[in-house]
């Protein structure tokens, strides 16, 4: 893969579709579950709800991945999943029925979970041979999804969550306006083929496979809270403008993880993995806080450690799979690691999470989210003592052209 164009302004269409495509996505992840107990929905219904998009995702992910990467034209594939979410997500308002809800969530969430990996390969690809930097233009989903957050809480509050969908719909619209804008995307002749046989040798890395699957242990509190955490402020007695600063809390500081850890995060693999284990003893603090949360306020504030749990777990996540995964299979790559923190462990936190949160409340969701986070951080600590011990061997690639990415990652 190479950038046609590395010129200025596509650089900067690239940011602005990052800061929209952001945005689109913070309406629905932190505004829909209101509506769905505004029509009289109850936390289980909409726990099993919103378990949809994980489930979907699980299969979603490894499909849009592999076709970015065999037709090796991410832009084209990113362009025929926003025309879908844009389509269904009319229709989901539309529906009157928890059935058709639930059918047409499924067709919604099949174009719209995978939209984070490869808008990532998107970045990955542009900025591959140059200087910039991957979290310099990651910051600009962070931002638009904190403002976006902020700003949207009294839209919808005026508007009615009804209206969930046209608000989603015209920042969608700004996203695609931006990704027109950007420079063609070709596939060189030196690119190697990409087959479902060479996909499927990621998985005799033992690294990647304890990675990913530490990772769904970690997120499965995380995707919890994504879910219940507007619920929860609103049985604290807060409103729909506390949801949005909430939001906009746990991610305006994200800007500031990005910047730090493109300046100064070394790209090694055994040094990711160590920034790993800290994140996961984080993430534990953060639940153990929430389940201590009496106020609407104090869980907006506890947000805040969203930056440096979600946000580095994130990018150091990326940076994992980049050097785990040859290059012809990075959209796959990616795609198999957001299963780790949306997939499999979010159809967990939804359903346990909903279950918990009605049955024992709260406190105890948050409780178990903690031992949880802990777990993850034992695992993530074994594998760096392991690193750190012997080293790490990446597996010979297919392509020899890719010998020299993987020697370096294993220093």
């Amino acid at each position: 893969m190479q950038n046609m164009d590395n010129a200025q302004p596509s650089l900067t269409s690239l940011k602005l579709f990052n800061f929209f495509i952001y945005g689109t996505m913070v309406i629905f992840t932190g505004f829909f579950q209101l509506y769905l107990q505004d029509i009289g929905m109850s936390k289980i219904e909409i726990g099993s709800l919103m378990a949809i998009a994980p489930f979907v995702s699980i299969f979603a992910n490894p499909f849009w991945g592999f076709w970015g990467d065999r037709t090796a034209n991410i832009k084209r594939v990113l362009l025929i999943m926003m025309i879908g979410t844009m389509l269904f997500v009319q229709i989901v308002f539309q529906a009157n029925t928890y059935a058709m809800i639930y059918m047409t969530m499924i067709l919604f969430y099949f174009f719209q979970t995978p939209m984070f990996s490869q808008t990532n390969s998107l970045i990955l690809t542009y900025i591959e041979g140059t200087q910039h930097k991957f979290g310099s233009f990651r910051l600009w989903g962070s931002l638009g999804w904190a403002l976006t957050a902020i700003a949207a809480g009294p839209v919808i509050d005026r508007l009615g969550s009804g209206r969930i969908s046209i608000v989603f719909s015209v920042m969608l619209l700004v996203a695609a306006l931006f990704m027109f804008t950007l420079p063609s995307i070709q596939k060189t002749t030196a690119s190697a083929s990409v087959s479902l046989k060479g996909l499927s040798r990621l998985f005799l890395n033992t690294y990647f496979v304890w990675f990913i699957l530490l990772g769904i242990m970690v997120s499965i509190p995380n995707t919890a809270n994504n879910t219940f955490m507007s619920l929860y402020i609103l049985e604290l007695g807060g409103t729909k403008q506390m949801v949005g600063l909430a939001i906009f809390f746990s991610s305006i500081f994200e800007v500031v993880i990005f910047i730090l850890f493109d300046r100064f995060l070394k790209r090694k693999i055994n040094v990711l993995v160590g920034c790993l284990t800290i994140v996961s003893l984080l993430f534990a603090l953060r639940w153990l806080l929430m389940a201590e949360a009496n106020t609407p306020l104090e869980v907006a504030l506890i947000q805040l450690l969203h930056c440096v749990t979600f946000g580095g777990y994130f990018y150091v996540g990326v940076q994992l799979t980049m050097l785990f995964v040859p290059t012809p299979y990075r959209a796959s790559g990616q795609a198999i690691y957001t299963l780790s923190w949306s997939g499999i462990s979010g159809v967990i936190g939804g359903l346990a999470g909903g279950w918990m949160f009605q049955t024992f409340g709260a406190q105890s969701m948050y409780q178990t989210g903690a031992m949880l986070a802990i777990v993850g951080a034992i695992g993530f600590g074994w594998m760096w003592y392991n690193l750190r011990k012997h080293g790490y061997q990446p597996l010979q690639p297919d392509d020899p052209a890719e010998d020299e990415e993987e020697e370096y990652a294993a220093g």
